[in-house]
């Protein structure tokens, strides 16, 4: 367990901070930029499950705490220090958004046109939840195109912006408050 007695340390006050092995890094770094990006779609959830109750509410329950996973996997680097033992992201949490993806999608009318964000509050929070995720994800491929980084971490980016893209849609009775995209309708 984490147990914070102490909020501020000042141990950032020079634009650095550490990672889970102690590294010091500048605050700007790509790995810093990649887990402070995953938070920000963990606080974009959190928006979303004020509009949220059942199952959607607590399948983004449980995403936030996996949200909080993926950044202790990011800030220890696999190369690091303390890199074995490290907690990382899993197959079988990326399995899992799978299976959920599926048995929601299997319950929605297949689109004819993309979506834009909106339809419900909670749909439109799920969508910027989504495009978070998608900026998460890019930095994270930078990332991992720089050293070594989980493979599950980009596969679970990758199906978490699915599974908000459905579950928007879910919680947009069914689809059928989506908000359809109309090429070219305002020319």
């Amino acid at each position: 367990m984490v147990r914070l007695t102490r909020i501020y340390t000042r141990g950032g006050d020079k634009g650095e901070t550490s990672l889970g092995d102690g590294t010091r890094l500048p605050k700007q770094a790509l790995r810093v930029e990649a887990y402070g990006t995953v938070e920000e779609a963990n606080a974009a959830i959190g928006l979303a499950r004020l509009y949220t109750e059942g199952e959607p509410d607590a399948m983004l329950g449980r995403i936030q705490n996996e949200l909080f996973d993926l950044g202790a996997d990011l800030c220890t680097p696999e190369t690091g220090r303390r890199a074995a033992g490290a907690l990382r992201i899993a197959a079988a949490q990326v399995e899992r958004l799978e299976r959920e993806i599926d048995t929601m999608n299997a319950a929605l009318r297949p689109l004819d046109s993309f979506i834009l964000p909106g339809g419900s509050p909670a749909a439109a929070h799920l969508h910027l939840a989504r495009t978070v995720t998608r900026r998460a994800e890019r930095l994270v491929c930078a990332l991992a195109a720089a050293e070594p980084v989980n493979p599950e971490a980009i596969k679970y980016l990758n199906r978490l912006s699915d599974h908000l893209f459905v579950l928007g849609r879910r919680v947009n009775d069914g689809g059928a408050r989506d908000v359809l995209w109309r090429p070219g309708a305002t020319r």
